[in-house]
């Protein structure tokens, strides 16, 4: 693992100094984009200003928020419906197209319904993530060993005892990697929603220095945006090496 740790670095260094050497050389117009080392010297200097802590704290709340409740909700529905065959097939079609549906394209609407509050952010962030955690659970939950669920119908286990102690402990690895993707899909959901008509945060912020050419702004809060969510997603793939190697996987 080290070894492709290394290779990660490596591409990614290579990477920024491609692009260093393209913005130094004029081939990517400064006012298009600064070169690395000033977006970083920007980053920087936005952290000390502090100026936009409200507008991130703002953003990351209403991400947790969509987070838990697409993950909650997927999971509870996910092992909800793996018990009925017929609703799953059902169903089946609407998830394998589902992220053909334009959610963004429902936003006037979320905020007639919702106001121009933090709602219609959350909500659309909440609607890109529920449906990954439901597939990647009933995903997980078709690979429990018979033997676990004869042996749960023994001990004369009800539903909800043997989803608790059985089925979702032995789906570990499956919580994790949903996790994984209904953060990535909250922080797509709930910026793009700043970016496109809300009055704050920092999906606004960036679309407020895009419109004014504010080099300075923009690319630092995008980085910081990646870099906030890199190193969450980072934390869940840690625990879900744990988990498999202490299971003998890895």
């Amino acid at each position: 693992m080290r070894r492709v740790r290394l290779y990660q670095v490596g591409v990614i260094a290579g990477l920024l100094l491609l692009l260093e050497a393209l913005c130094l050389a004029g081939v990517i117009d400064k006012i298009t984009m600064p070169p690395p080392h000033r977006i970083a010297v920007d980053l920087v200097k936005l952290l000390l200003a502090g100026k936009l802590y409200p507008e991130i704290g703002k953003s990351l709340a209403n991400v947790l928020l969509a987070f838990g409740l697409a993950y909650s909700t997927g999971i509870v529905t996910g092992t909800v419906l793996h018990g009925y065959r017929t609703a799953r097939e059902t169903l089946d079609p609407l998830f394998a197209t589902y992220y053909a549906i334009p959610v963004f394209a429902f936003y006037p609407l979320f905020i007639v319904i919702f106001g121009l509050g933090d709602g219609p952010q959350v909500l659309i962030g909440f609607l890109l993530g529920v449906v990954a955690v439901i597939v990647t659970m009933l995903n997980g939950l078709d690979r429990v060993p018979r033997v676990l669920r004869k042996t749960a119908s023994i001990c004369r286990m009800g539903p909800f005892e043997t989803a608790v102690h059985v089925t979702l402990p032995f789906c570990a690895p499956y919580l994790l990697t949903a996790a994984k993707l209904a953060l990535a899909y909250a922080f797509i959901g709930v910026i793009g929603s700043e970016f496109i008509m809300a009055r704050s945060g920092m999906g606004y912020e960036i679309g407020y220095a895009y419109t004014n050419f504010d080099n300075a702004t923009m690319y630092p809060l995008i980085v910081l945006i990646l870099l906030l969510s890199i190193v969450m997603n980072g934390v869940l793939t840690h625990w879900e090496k744990l988990l498999l190697a202490r299971r003998g996987q890895r």
